[in-house]
């Protein structure tokens, strides 16, 4: 068994204000995307794209928020805000969904595209490769403040969560760090240079690297979810299997869709002059 380090959730206080870890490793990790997301589009020319980045990139923000709000209201806890409505606001008392959080950030990002003529496709898969870095980070801001922990168990790695009783629990926020976060990051950054993303390909199907995002997270979380501790308001609703598995469900469908679905882009190539012919004589 393992100690929880002790580690105070706040990392500087002036008076009244207070800069905590959690909200440090999310700035961190927003950071750290939207830079990766200004080189993509620097490398691949879409000057078009650059343009709107910041806006875009403050929309997504307001998506994730809003629908990682809502998503925990209806997904995890509808009985309580049915009955408390004024309390769905409050996002500073905690509960936010990630399926809620994809979800507004897809539909955000769709109707802030369709309104600026951007390609929705292609920003999707410019944004969606960078997602996992905010995730580990994130991750890592839950450990820190001992939440989200994962089930009972008797690994030598097992922790005494502060909050989470007197035996060894799995370590699952970090497991979903190194899954959904780092190994998600390398795996999406690697296949983006596949033959079937190069700008210079005679095919560019958009929607790939998204299709790849829901797919590979939604099995890496469906297998964390079997460590980790399910809600205590729903627990286990299905065939042993948390909220948080069926909505994986769903998501490793949708990406498994998506990639069947996507069409190549064709692109503009010069087509060749047409051969004079010459007739001997």
């Amino acid at each position: 068994m393992l100690e929880f380090p002790t580690i105070n959730p706040v990392l500087v206080a002036l008076g009244p204000l207070q800069i905590r870890w959690y909200g440090l490793m999310y700035v961190i990790g927003f950071s750290a995307a939207y830079q990766l997301v200004v080189y993509q589009a620097k490398k691949f020319g879409w000057n078009r794209m650059l343009e709107q980045i910041d806006n875009l990139n403050l929309t997504l923000i307001i998506g994730i928020i809003l629908g990682g709000r809502l998503g925990y209201v209806f997904f995890y806890n509808p009985a309580y805000y049915l009955a408390h409505p004024l309390e769905i606001p409050a996002t500073w008392s905690g509960g936010m969904s990630f399926h809620g959080g994809c979800l507004g950030a897809l539909l955000a990002g769709f109707l802030y595209c369709r309104r600026n003529e951007l390609n929705f496709w292609q920003a999707a898969d410019l944004f969606v490769v960078t997602v996992p870095i905010g995730l580990f980070f994130g991750r890592l801001g839950n450990f820190i403040n001992g939440e989200l922990y994962g089930r009972i168990t008797n690994v030598p790695w097992g922790m005494i969560f502060p909050d989470g009783g007197p035996l060894p629990r799995h370590p699952s926020q970090l497991y979903e760090a190194i899954l959904e976060g780092f190994v998600l990051f390398l795996l999406l950054w690697t296949l983006k240079a596949k033959p079937w993303k190069r700008p210079d390909s005679p095919f560019w199907q958009h929607g790939s690297m998204l299709a790849l995002f829901l797919t590979f997270y939604g099995f890496f979380r469906f297998l964390v979810e079997f460590a980790r501790e399910p809600d205590p308001q729903i627990g286990l609703i299905f065939l042993g299997l948390s909220m948080g598995q069926m909505l994986c469900l769903l998501m490793i469908c949708g990406g498994i869709a998506l990639w069947f679905w996507r069409k190549p882009t064709q692109m503009k190539t010069a087509s060749p002059k047409p051969r004079r012919l010459r007739h001997k004589r």
